[in-house]
């Protein structure tokens, strides 16, 4: 990535922290006034996630592959399914900078894990792969700066919990800014730039895992998922009014040069 693209990426994203309010808190489930420990039945009936015999199958060009690397243990899709979100990011390799961002390990100031494991969620988790694509200058901006950071991995988070059948068209996140996602099954894309690789379930959150970070929006719309899209309308719109003005300025010189031979015609003879 370009220096210059590295500097939009950061420019873009710390605009959003400056022009809205974001989240630093969301609403969760209620937590005991004393200390108790849950029971396995109880955690499990707080969310409205299928049991971990029903277990939807992972989709996406990669989940086959991913499989076949970690067929047992934790990070095993069948394990993962009955992990909270965070533990089911945790405990994918694939997904080591993400669960970083999200639990003040990359930036001691921001840790979204008590909102996430509050779901449910659709979680849009970048590969450490999609990271990598980043600058290291992007990449340092956000390990110092949590109104670049935070609004970042809001982004990522639509609140409800939806399979590849249902996650579709525009879906607001918790940053308050809509993305786009189109296709269907294991093709999926998001905002027209990040492609699925493999989405799979945690207890209480849809994990897609993606091969590009996504940037927020950083115009004033928050309806819009594009970057460019008010700046565009309003050059156009410029571009018409402007265009407006010179003809009716021409027709004006017309009339008035209209007007004058009228008038010149209308004098008699000497």
């Amino acid at each position: 990535m370009s220096s210059s693209k590295t500097l939009g990426v950061v420019a873009a994203i710390a605009a959003i922290a400056a022009a809205a309010v974001i989240p630093t808190t969301l609403t969760a489930h209620a937590e005991p006034t004393t200390p108790a420990e849950p029971t396995t039945a109880a955690s499990e009936t707080e969310l409205a996630v299928p049991p971990p015999m029903n277990v939807p199958d992972p989709q996406g060009p990669g989940c086959d592959a991913y499989r076949n690397e970690i067929p047992g243990g934790a990070g095993s899709f069948t394990s993962m399914a009955s992990q909270k979100a965070s533990q089911a990011i945790a405990n994918n390799p694939d997904l080591s900078t993400f669960s970083a961002a999200i639990s003040g390990r990359l930036n001691p100031d921001v840790n979204v894990i008590k909102a996430l494991d509050g779901g449910p969620y659709v979680v849009f988790a970048p590969t450490d792969a999609a990271f990598s694509k980043l600058d290291a200058e992007t990449v340092a901006t956000l390990k110092s700066d949590p109104t670049v950071l935070l609004p970042l991995l809001y982004y990522h988070m639509v609140l409800g919990y939806l399979g590849p059948k249902d996650v579709a068209g525009k879906m607001p996140t918790q940053d308050g800014r809509l993305v786009l996602v189109t296709g269907e099954g294991g093709d999926i894309k998001v905002n027209d730039v990040a492609k699925l690789t493999c989405a799979y379930t945690a207890r209480g959150a849809y994990i897609y895992m993606i091969d590009t970070v996504l940037t927020p929006p950083s115009d004033e719309d928050p309806t819009s998922t594009t970057a460019t899209s008010t700046t565009a309308s309003s050059t156009t719109a410029t571009s018409t009014t402007a265009t407006s003005t010179t003809e009716a300025t021409a027709t004006e010189t017309v009339t008035e040069t209209a007007t004058s031979e009228a008038t010149t015609s209308a004098k008699p003879a000497a």
